[in-house]
Parts: C-alpha cells; structure tokens; sequence
C-alpha cells in the first residue's frame, strides 16, 4: 500500500532517501530554501550523485519539495528528519538545533507520525528528544554510505539499523512496518536489519565512522613513516592489505580524513567519551591533525626544491574531499591551504564548481592551463590525468588512484 511521507532537509540524506521513497510512495521533502525546491521540482539535483541525476532523469517519482510543513507534514504516515547537524569545537557537541526544530514541528502537526531521525547526533540525543517534546513517536536509523553515492548505498544497504525501545510493543511494531516500506524500494532486499535501543542505534553511526576515520588515519601514517623513512609505501601497504583480517581497501593515503562526516563524528565520539578511560579515541583527531602537519611542511620542502630561490607560487587542484563529489566541508585540502598560506606563499585554486575569482581570501584561476602555467607547486588530493602535463611539479599521496 501506497505510503506518505515527508522528509526534512534536502541534503544527500534526505534527497537519496526521497528518490528511494518516491519510487513507490508519495513523497513530500521540505526545505527553507527556494532554489532549492525549485531544483527538485524541476528534476534537477541538488547534490553531486551521479545515480539520483539518473534517477530524477529516468524514473516516475511521486515526489514534490515544498517550504509549507503543514502542507508536508499533516497527512504524513513517517516523517524522516535528515537536517543538517554541526559538531561545534567550542562546546564539543553537535548543534542539532535544525533537528530540535523540526521534531518540534512536526510534534504540534502531527503527533501521531512516526517519525524516523536520519541526521547524525550525539548519543543519548534521541531519547533527549522524546522526553522534552513530550512524543514517545520518535526513533532513529542512521544512514551509512559517502555523500556521493548516497542513493546507491541507499538501494544496496550493508545493514539496515533501527534504534527502537524494545520494551515499546506499539512502536516497534511501527518502526517493523517503515522498514517494509523501505525494504520494499531497495534492491538488495538481503540487508541485515538490525533493531537495537535508541542509544545503541546512534553508538552504532558514531562508531562505525571513527573506526573509518581511525584507518585513514592508519594508512596516512604509515604513509609518513615511509616517507621520511625512504621507504616504498605501495609495498608496504601491499605486504599488509594481503592479510585478509585487514583487506585490501580504504588504504589509500590522502593529506587526511575530512567532509561533513568523519570528523564530526570522531570528535563526538571522542566528547561522549568524556570521564570513560580511553586512549585511542582521542588519538584519531590527533593524528588527523598532525598528519596535515605533515603535508603542509612536506609541500613546502618540496617547494623550496622546485624554485630554489625565492618562494613557490602554491596551485591547490580542486577543495573537494574526494573524486565525484561537490564538498569542500572540512576539507584536508583546505586545511593544507591554509597552513602554507600561514608560512607567507602565495596559494591560487583551481575548483571549476566556484563561480568566483576569489575564495575564502585566495585566488581562483578559472583556466585550467592558466592554473598549471602559474604555479610551482601543485598539491592534489587525488590525481588527475589532466594534470599530466605539468606531472613533475604535483604534489600527491594519491598512490593508488582511488578514494
């Protein structure tokens, strides 16, 4: 049977989930910002997800964006909260103040929708919410997957998880019925479902992306014994990755971890950790840290060898955190950026997605042969073939050509 639901926030959260949803459900997703509703109204995506492009392009989708709450909310079987949340550094939590509105919304639209939070948050927080709006209809189930593939981790889950009070007969009962209407839109319909309490369904996300993060950090350091040890990181990371305990993917070395997940997450796990014995939590946004350090100093050797005298101009291949992607949140590059612009050098970006010949304070080369004319140095990420022919002045850890 043909459900309604309303999704909260047009992010690659809630959009993957309204092109999943739509496919066999009316679908309503609400945002505050016109452009975007027009955008998906016209069937143009919002994010970079090649598959919700092909999607919005091949698909009949009952789906519809809207700024009115009531219009969205009221008739709504399950309402999934996919805003946005922020770890804040000055107070070590997350600002989920978006999340907290809008269950407040839907709490005085409609009480009686179940509604689903798919936005990261801190432990403990789901719960927080329930007792405070007074709306015992509140479970989470986190999402798993990297921004630019959301839709097709969405269509093909690892696991399905379900933070639910088990002892809530009522409600697991609900939350049963959403996962059918889920499983019902994805193409792997073999995915686990895993219902657990509240807190653990939001230690489970929290979790799972320190643990990423920790093994980019890994890789990344063992990248930096071999380097100032002169010793050959692809055999090395070869040697290991053959164990098949360890296995032979997400080891490529990059200049760090970043994006709107791994390090929220890791440094939110790392406050939950607060007055619990722990050592290595704290470790991974450390080494993160120092490993952009690294690369910074690195580059900047590296620099001095290439113009001897005088200072290299700095050429900064693309903000994005990886390839297919149109995030610079929190970007490893940008933070390189910043620290060689700290030193005194010149830095200019080339980034095709900006639309501008300045940000944040730096340059913006618009030409791409212009961008490899100028510059002495260039530090990527990850490579690019059309960087080839200015190879001998790139910068990259990029080993294996891969995310």
């Amino acid at each position: 049977m043909k459900k309604t639901i309303a999704i909260s926030g047009i992010n690659f959260i809630g959009l993957s989930m309204a092109c999943l949803l739509s496919q066999k459900n009316k679908v309503f997703i609400t945002s505050t910002s016109d452009m975007k509703i027009e955008k998906i109204n016209n069937r143009e995506s919002t994010i970079k997800d090649d598959l919700i492009t092909e999607f919005f392009e091949t698909k009949e989708l009952d789906l519809t964006a809207t700024k009115d709450d009531v219009l969205a909310y009221s008739n709504a079987d399950y309402i999934i909260v996919s805003n946005t949340s922020y770890y804040d550094r000055k107070t070590n939590f997350f600002d989920t103040g978006k999340v907290e509105r809008t269950i407040e919304t839907i709490t005085k639209i409609n009480p009686n929708a179940l509604i689903i939070i798919k936005s990261t948050i801190p432990v403990g927080f789901t719960e927080r919410m329930r007792e405070k709006y007074n709306n015992k209809n509140v479970i989470v189930s986190p999402l798993f997957g990297r921004e630019s593939s959301a839709l097709y981790e969405n269509l093909h889950p690892s696991r399905i998880v379900v933070g639910c009070p088990k002892d809530d007969k009522e409600l697991l009962k609900k939350a049963e019925e959403f996962v059918k209407v889920l499983t019902n839109c994805i193409i792997d319909k073999k995915a686990p479902v895993i219902y657990t309490g509240l807190t653990e369904a939001e230690a489970i996300k929290l979790f799972t992306n320190t643990y990423l993060a920790m093994r980019v950090a890994y890789f990344n350091e063992l990248d930096t014994y071999s380097k100032v040890k002169g010793l050959d990181t692809i055999d090395i990371i070869n040697g290991v990755c053959y164990d098949p305990r360890i296995g032979d993917f997400y080891n490529n070395p990059s200049f760090g971890y970043g994006g709107s997940s791994l390090p929220n997450d890791a440094m939110q796990l790392k406050a939950n950790f607060e007055e619990i014995p722990e050592g290595l939590i704290s470790a991974i946004p450390k080494s993160n840290h120092i490993r952009k350090d690294f690369i910074a100093e690195d580059v900047y050797e590296y620099g001095k060898k290439n113009v001897p005298f005088g200072e290299p101009t700095i050429g900064v291949y693309r903000l994005l955190m990886k390839k297919n992607s149109d995030n610079f949140n929190l970007s490893s590059t940008k933070s390189v950026m910043t620290r060689l612009a700290k030193k005194g050098l010149r830095v200019v970006i080339y980034e095709p997605t900006l639309y501008s010949d300045s940000f944040e304070g730096y340059e913006v080369i618009a030409s791409l042969d212009e961008f490899l004319t100028i510059t002495d140095v260039i530090i990527a990420n990850r490579y690019d073939q059309c960087l080839d022919d200015a190879a001998d002045k790139v910068y990259t850890r990029d080993l294996f050509n891969r995310d």
